[in-house]
């Protein structure tokens, strides 16, 4: 067998695995990327075996006159039989500290957190589209479903921070404490339950700002409860930070949870003071979009004015803003029609010749919805950030990610802490 030829893993695993399973969910190229990303550390050997196992099976497809072996599988492996790493992101090298990615997303968090120095040793994230778009920009495929044990399996022991995003949900705490058991069948259990197992330096959370409220304040009382109590951690007051004072013009409130391990007897934590960047829509505006593609015909503006009334008149939330190019977006969102949220007007455009892409006449006032990729600037992605999905997921991954410029800044200080222990105990 020749392995000097690479393979590209994406394109034979998926014409193997439609031959061969119809799993709903198969985290064999996890494992393998994983492996991949990991093979000159330590960490390779959580996913050793299986990633031998799974080379076999695509060498036997790939040579089917062939016996291979598991020793001819290694030998594969260890020639870089298999190309991930033509990314934007690829691993990071010589890094200063090691992080998992839990609820990923599209890895805004694992920008973030490359950027100071960091390697991933272990991602997951269930929503299929995303993890297209996270192999896309990584090299990497993450893991699936968190609550099952088979994926917890795989988490390495002795990585410094654990990062998660989770969703926000009520526990069942009536009559009860509010501890670690009243958690069990939430997301947060799962990630609780990571901590309690590996005992990680620090944990990075993130969530809605309305976590603050939900439940009567009950949701979150538990969770630092969990971690200050159950789990023994420090953790300070957790905090609101808004993207919009860390360089991109979106006003976009998140809650930051951040925690410590007591052992490194850090007792103080101040979360990062706003940049001072003055920020606006021009910023990160596109100059050229497609008219037939974006812009939006009078009669679609109409319609969304009258829903835009009809849903006032109920009292709740739905409704649209237009930006102009010295404002501001409000947070963008997912659901519905939320990748109306944000339109854009543009007074330079005034005319378009209707097409047979569009409904009725172009609004002559030039207003148009934002761009997948001015969406990927708002929550601070670089424009290299490879974006391979259809637009509807497009809207979606980045409305569900994180702001990477305030994940950036407040990890910053999280590493800071954790890398300064390090100094002192090695002294």
């Amino acid at each position: 067998m020749d392995f000097t030829k690479k393979i590209s893993l994406e394109k034979i695993s998926g014409k193997l695995y439609k031959i061969k399973s119809k799993e709903p969910e198969n985290n064999k190229e996890a494992v393998l990327t994983h492996y991949l990303h990991n093979h000159l550390n330590g960490y390779a050997k959580y996913y050793k075996t299986d990633a031998i196992e799974y080379t076999k099976e695509i060498l036997q497809y790939k040579y089917p006159e062939k016996i291979i072996t598991s020793a001819a599988a290694e030998e594969a492996l260890q020639y870089g039989l298999f190309d991930t790493f033509e990314v934007p992101f690829p691993p990071t090298k010589n890094p200063k500290f090691k992080f998992i990615d839990l609820f990923a997303g599209i890895g805004g968090f694992r920008i973030a957190l490359q950027n100071l120095g960091g390697k991933c040793v272990f991602t997951s994230e269930w929503d299929k589209e995303a993890k297209r778009t996270y192999r896309a920009n990584f090299g990497e495929v993450p893991f699936g479903d968190i609550t099952k044990e088979e994926i917890k399996s795989y988490i390495p022991d002795d990585f410094d921070l654990l990062c998660a995003g989770f969703p926000c949900q009520s526990f069942s705490i009536a009559g009860k404490r509010g501890g670690f058991d009243d958690t069990r069948g939430t997301l947060f259990f799962d990630v609780a339950e990571i901590i309690k197992r590996k005992k990680p330096k620090a944990f990075f959370l993130e969530n809605v700002k309305g976590l603050r409220s939900h439940n009567g304040g009950r949701t979150l009382a538990t969770i630092l409860n969990v971690l200050r109590n159950d789990l023994d951690y420090f953790v300070p007051e957790p905090q609101i930070i808004n993207a919009r004072d860390f360089g991109v013009p979106q006003n976009r409130e998140r809650i930051y949870i951040v925690g410590f391990r007591k052992d490194l007897n850090i007792t103080e934590f101040e979360y990062p003071k706003p940049t001072n960047i003055k920020v606006k829509f021009a910023d990160v505006k596109e100059e050229k979009v497609p008219p037939t593609k974006y812009y939006l015909s009078t009669q679609y503006v109409q319609t969304l004015i009258n829903h835009k009334e009809r849903h006032a008149s109920k009292g709740n939330g739905f409704g649209f803003e237009i930006i102009s190019d010295d404002s501001v977006a409000n947070a963008i969102v997912v659901g519905g029609m939320g990748r109306e949220r944000n339109l854009v007007l543009d007074h330079r455009i005034t005319d378009f010749t209707p097409t047979t892409h569009i409904k009725g006449v172009v609004n002559r006032e030039g207003i148009r919805k934002m761009t997948p990729r001015e969406w990927a600037r708002l929550q601070g992605f670089p424009d290299n950030f490879n974006i391979p999905v259809a637009d509807a997921s497009a809207y979606k991954q980045f409305g569900n990610s994180v702001a990477v410029p305030a994940i950036q800044a407040t990890a910053n200080i999280v590493i800071m802490k954790i890398l300064s222990y390090d100094t002192k105990k090695r002294k």
